[in-house]
């Protein structure tokens, strides 16, 4: 199932249990999935057009007065385009906003260049009380989305708009301060996010073929980052490798950087975009133009193992 399905059938269940969700879109109801909203919910979803700062700060009045806002556009629209309104009229003001930003990284595909954010969670960590989440499949999008309707704050989630393949079995149950460990091992840790799981795990399986017993953690939560697991994996196994759908510079990479450098330096090697600007393309084909395969994974780890 494609993840903006998912993203509809889940908002139209939390809508119809709390009668103070508001679901704004900016002109994308269509792409993203979220049009049978406003013909469900006539007076709490529409849209607000090709403004998003816009949609951005009514949501921060509409928190105000007692209101539960979500607000959807593409990645670059919900974190570049209205990273003030999200500092000042959300984050500064103690406001409760979950922000739905699809299309992530590489996600955009044939959108192209404008529309591929790859330094959004380097933008949005710096902002105080901010939680950055990275969804992996369709399984943990509806769990993030029933987790984070009661909470207080403001809450980004960045996501694939498409289908993916599928990490997470049904019976996954995601915790807000918790990573995920897929596969133990204790030969390197590949610590992964969002649309990178997948490839981490097959990077997994070409290592086993090479005797190297990689460890697997998934962090969807990059803010507030789960230090004890990170430290307890980098202490067992002295090697990480990070793969990130995002710049290198400022995200997941930077993130466990941070918490090595205090805690347990260890040996570190990231994969992901660097200083380089998005493009047309297939997931496919950019995947490869950027170093973000399984194989790209499997050398890296081979050779930080070396």
């Amino acid at each position: 199932m494609e993840m903006r399905q998912v993203l509809c059938d889940t908002m139209k269940e939390l809508m119809e249990k709390h009668e103070n969700i508001i679901f704004m879109d900016a002109d994308l109801a269509e792409a993203n999935g979220t049009m049978p909203l406003r013909k469900i919910f006539k007076e709490r979803a529409f849209d607000v057009g090709i403004s998003e700062q816009n949609m951005a700060s009514m949501a921060g009045g509409m928190s105000a007065y007692g209101m539960n806002p979500y607000i959807c556009t593409f990645t670059a629209f919900a974190s570049r385009r209205i990273c003030d309104q999200i500092a000042i009229s959300l984050a500064y003001a103690k406001q409760s906003v979950k922000i739905i930003a699809t299309d992530a990284g590489i996600a955009a595909e044939t959108n192209g260049g404008t529309h591929m954010s790859f330094e959004d969670i380097a933008v949005l960590r710096s902002i105080p009380g901010l939680v950055i989440i990275d969804v992996v499949d369709e399984v943990q999008l509806r769990e993030v989305l029933l987790n984070t309707v009661d909470y207080k704050g403001v809450v980004y989630i960045r996501m694939p708009r498409k289908e993916v393949p599928r990490v997470h079995g049904e019976d996954y149950k995601y915790d807000m301060l918790k990573a995920d460990v897929l596969k133990e091992g204790e030969d390197v840790t590949i610590f992964s996010t969002g649309l990178m799981t997948n490839a981490a795990l097959e990077a997994s399986k070409i290592l086993e073929s090479k005797g190297i017993n990689a460890e697997v953690i998934s962090i969807p939560t990059i803010k507030p980052l789960d230090e004890e697991t990170i430290i307890k994996s980098l202490a067992k196994t002295k090697k990480a490798v990070i793969i990130e759908n995002h710049n290198v510079m400022g995200g997941l990479y930077s993130a466990i950087a941070e918490v090595s450098c205090r805690k347990c330096p260890t040996l570190m090697r990231s994969l992901g975009v660097l200083n380089h600007v998005g493009e047309v393309g297939g997931m496919k084909f950019l995947a490869k133009k950027y170093g973000m395969t399984a194989e790209d994974i499997a050398r890296e780890c081979t050779e930080l193992v070396k």
